[in-house]
């Protein structure tokens, strides 16, 4: 369905077309992401500082694409208030909480190699019937980190053969590390993540405002179960085991793992 709100403004389904196009933050995002791919390819200057822009850009990339996968099925499902609050438009800052959702991934990806869920783009839930359409809005993210992942794994199995220098494959590593880091932790049960939001409209009424009541500090619990050293050890255990499967080297990624670490 197609129309005019304003004269020579086309409209989809009764929104603007501007709302879909692409913010010039996103395309600067991936203007940075190839740039800093070829100046990592060309060992340019100072070459962690290169795969360090390369794994951050590309991060913060995958982080728009995540957020726009759930909005974009949000908006297939009936919300189609989510277009006008621009998360069709890929625009990190219009996210519910930048820092939440770039600032704090970002910072956890530096400190410890971590692919932290960002909680950024605000549904109406109210406005998509039925059960299952919840249950795909939540998780059309963590789908495309998985899909990010087996992408980059495949790039790291096949595209050594093709040459280019050891860093650049390295960061590459790091990348589908993150990806697979992700995915993992966006498909926990917890509470305000989305792996507890795929499970919650399928939850009984009285487990369901129980789990509206913890939902809001999803973050800070799956903080607290990370803390714990047991957890920690039995999480990666299983992201390292899942990397493995995949034939992702572990080398690799550790090694890209230094890099962006430039100024130590």
């Amino acid at each position: 369905m197609t129309g005019y709100d304003r004269p020579g403004e086309p409209l989809i389904l009764g929104v603007p077309r501007a709302a879909f196009r692409p913010s010039p933050i996103f395309l600067a995002l991936v203007a940075l992401f190839v740039v800093s791919g070829v100046m990592t390819w060309n060992r340019y200057g100072n070459v962690g500082f290169d795969v360090f822009l390369f794994v951050v850009s590309g991060w913060l990339v995958s982080l728009c694409l995540h957020e726009y996968a759930h909005a974009v099925v949000a908006y297939r499902s009936g919300d189609r208030d989510i277009a006008h609050r621009g998360y069709l438009t890929l625009n990190p800052l219009k996210y519910t909480s930048p820092l939440l959702s770039i600032v704090l991934p970002v910072v956890v990806v530096l400190l410890g190699g971590i692919g932290l869920p960002g909680g950024a783009v605000w549904v109406d839930r109210h406005a998509i019937p039925g059960r299952l359409r919840h249950t795909l809005v939540s998780l059309a993210g963590p789908a495309t980190n998985v899909l990010f992942t087996l992408t980059l794994v495949a790039a790291v199995a096949w595209g050594p053969e093709l040459g280019g220098p050891l860093e650049f494959w390295a960061g590459v590593g790091l990348l589908a590390f993150l990806q697979l880091t992700a995915s993992v932790l966006n498909l926990l049960p917890v509470p305000g993540l989305d792996g507890g939001n795929m499970l919650q409209p399928w939850l009984s009424p009285a487990y369901r405002r129980m789990y509206d009541l913890f939902a809001p500090y999803g973050f800070i619990l799956l903080f607290a179960l990370l803390w714990s050293p047991q957890i920690n050890r039995v999480f990666f255990g299983a992201v390292f085991a899942v990397g493995d499967a995949l034939g992702l080297p572990r080398e690799l990624y550790q090694i890209g793992y230094a890099l962006i670490r430039f100024w130590e």
